[in-house]
């Protein structure tokens, strides 16, 4: 397998993928198991990096997400559409939006179309906080990416989408 710039030298390799399936006496492809095991790593290393990268603007991840979408919705949505969009729990939602609303990055009010719920609102300030990281947020988002084509980012997507599309064969009974 080639070895490109800025590989994480403790990432799983083929040969430990095959010794690992013979050990179990088991007739899984070792390439297919490690693009699996290697991708999980990478995603974990994202999910880290995101994590230091929002916490530069005083945000998680699932913060900034939250207030995105919002913003990406008029502003407005319930708890539930943001657990659907987000694909968290109910109880996530409420523990980000309790935070956020702490902060100034968005309110509660009764909403208009079941005065029995709430929605969850955007404020000016959670707007302006949007608009004040894009810049870095969008630079350091391009640079992720740098070392791929245009071409290759095309492509990218488009395998990704494929593997999104395998996620339950690690999540059904």
């Amino acid at each position: 397998m080639t070895q490109h710039p800025g590989n994480d030298p403790d990432a799983p390799t083929l040969d430990q993928a095959r010794r690992q399936i013979s050990r179990y006496g088991l007739a899984a492809d070792p390439q297919a198991v490690l693009v699996a095991a290697r991708l999980m790593a990478a995603g974990a290393r994202i999910g880290q990096a995101g994590e230091v990268h929002f916490g530069r603007f005083g945000l998680s991840t699932g913060r900034y997400r939250l207030l995105a979408d919002l913003e990406d919705h008029g502003g407005e949505k319930s708890p539930s559409q943001l657990a659907a969009s987000l694909g968290v729990s109910r109880a996530t939602v409420t523990g980000l939006v309790d935070g956020l609303e702490r902060e100034g990055l968005v309110a509660r009010r009764p909403s208009t179309e079941d005065g029995r719920g709430n929605v969850v609102i955007l404020t000016a300030r959670g707007a302006d906080k949007l608009r004040d990281l894009a810049p870095e947020h969008f630079g350091r988002m391009q640079g992720l990416v740098a070392g791929l084509s245009p071409e290759e980012r095309t492509t990218f997507l488009d395998l990704l989408s494929r593997v999104v599309a395998g996620i339950d064969s690690l999540t059904r009974d």
